[in-house]
């Protein structure tokens, strides 16, 4: 049984999903204009949740302190949100015999299973006589928005931001102004505890997103050094919405084309993504998944504790499993060492990402593990292989961000490498180099 509301009178639902903000919000915005009271709603949908075999998994702690603070804020104002724990359809069937429920807003999604989800929910609203609205909000261009002139969509990032910066260039934004008047006036409702959804709190240190201009005006001459403060640290909120990317991307605009760029290839692999779907467990060049793997348990589990003896993979690993961050660039220096040294399947680094990674996007995780593996649309050629040690001469000259994360670096305690770059290169290219039909 939900919690009663005052009367029995018409009312439009607004479901956050990847939007936990108030202000600027798409789909809040047209709900306002339903004509109706507004009642918010968050799932924790147990599909999703269920996944996760980390119980301690600080993206859950992340979102449920950005719905505490919503629901904060509304029965401050006299309204509240509704929480749920449950399946997607099962929590519409309970909301739809519970209140009456004209018409239901959100803001568009594009992973597989979120169209899948949507498009179930969309008919069973349908056949109970509720409107299903969705709108853009997560991205500045979507779907067939940056095509080719054909129609096609892009596969190679160049001309796909050529043509997202010609659409961008003079387009103005409106923000989506906060009414609190239009929410649904009713007594709080109450709040399922960590516990109730099955996980536990980390201790994750939460804040609320901060735009540093300052990060963002120099981004092109600090982002590839992991000891300096040249991350702006705003992927998880992207990720989660709980910052606008329209007023980030109008200000990226005017202070960094670098940063701009960044911002860019994120909806650049959202594109790939939604338009070629298979790429979830298939590489984009088909001919690459005929790559003979090694796929060693024990190496693997030597990169994933950060225990390879290749210092700038060890210390971006360890920042990994401590804090759910790493740096960008280290990112890819990691990746390039488990798929082309070590030869590891990119499917497996990426799922280990996938766990760990605070601001985990399955679209840019996915893409861009494919770029390094060399298997993807728009990727590294298969002969570039990151060498770790000329990253670290070049991007951590004083090994500043290795001995953080390596107090014993530099010491008889730190491990041997697990294997020779040079000899490991060359067995990448020649193993490329015969399953993809170049030899």
């Amino acid at each position: 049984m939900l919690p009663q509301i005052p009367n029995e009178s018409p009312i439009s639902i607004f479901w956050f999903r990847r939007d936990l903000r108030l202000a600027d919000n798409a789909g809040l915005h047209h709900a306002f204009r339903s004509g109706n009271p507004v009642l918010p709603v968050f799932i924790f949908d147990k599909n999703i949740l269920g996944k996760l075999e980390d119980k301690e998994d600080r993206r859950v702690e992340f979102i449920y302190h950005f719905i505490k603070k919503i629901k904060k804020a509304l029965e401050d104002e006299g309204s509240t949100l509704l929480v749920l724990h449950d399946e997607p359809e099962l929590a519409f069937e309970k909301i739809i015999a519970e209140y009456n429920i004209q018409s239901v807003y959100t803001n568009h999604d594009y992973e597989p299973y979120s169209i899948e989800r949507d498009e179930k929910i969309r008919k069973f609203l349908i056949e109970k006589g509720v409107a299903f609205h969705t709108f853009k909000d997560q991205v500045v261009f979507e779907r067939f928005e940056v095509i080719k002139p054909a129609g096609e969509a892009y596969t190679i990032f160049t001309p796909y931001s050529k043509t997202w910066k010609y659409k961008f260039h003079g387009r103005s934004f409106t923000e989506y102004k906060l009414e609190m008047d239009e929410f649904l006036i009713t007594d709080p409702m109450p709040l399922p505890t960590m516990e109730d959804i099955g996980f536990k709190a980390t201790g994750l240190k939460i804040e609320d997103p901060v735009i540093r201009e300052d990060i963002i005006k120099t981004y092109h001459q600090t982002r590839d050094y992991p000891a300096q403060e040249g991350s702006t640290k705003l992927g998880v909120h992207l990720r989660f919405g709980t910052l606008s990317i329209r007023k980030l991307v109008k200000l990226a605009a005017k202070l960094n084309e670098t940063f701009l760029n960044e911002l860019i290839w994120r909806e650049f692999f959202m594109s790939i993504l939604y338009h070629h779907p298979r790429i979830v467990t298939e590489s984009f060049k088909v001919q690459y998944d005929r790559i003979q793997w090694l796929n060693n348990p024990e190496d693997f589990k030597l990169w994933c504790e950060g225990q390879t003896g290749i210092p700038l993979v060890d210390a971006g690993m360890r920042e990994l499993n401590a804090t759910g961050h790493m740096h960008n660039r280290v990112r890819m220096v990691a990746a390039s060492f488990l798929t082309k040294n070590l030869l590891i399947d990119w499917r497996w680094g990426e799922a280990y990402f996938a766990a760990k990674l605070l601001d985990y996007e399955l679209a840019s995780n996915n893409g861009n593990w494919q770029w390094a593996s060399g298997t993807g649309c728009d990727a590294a050629p298969y002969f570039r292989v990151f060498n770790p040690e000329t990253q670290q001469e070049k991007f951590d000259p004083e090994f500043k961000y290795i001995k953080q994360w390596i107090p014993e670096y530099g010491t008889k305690n730190y491990i041997k490498p697990m294997v020779d770059l040079e000899e490991s290169r060359e067995r990448c290219l020649a193993t490329y180099q015969k399953t993809v039909g170049l030899a």
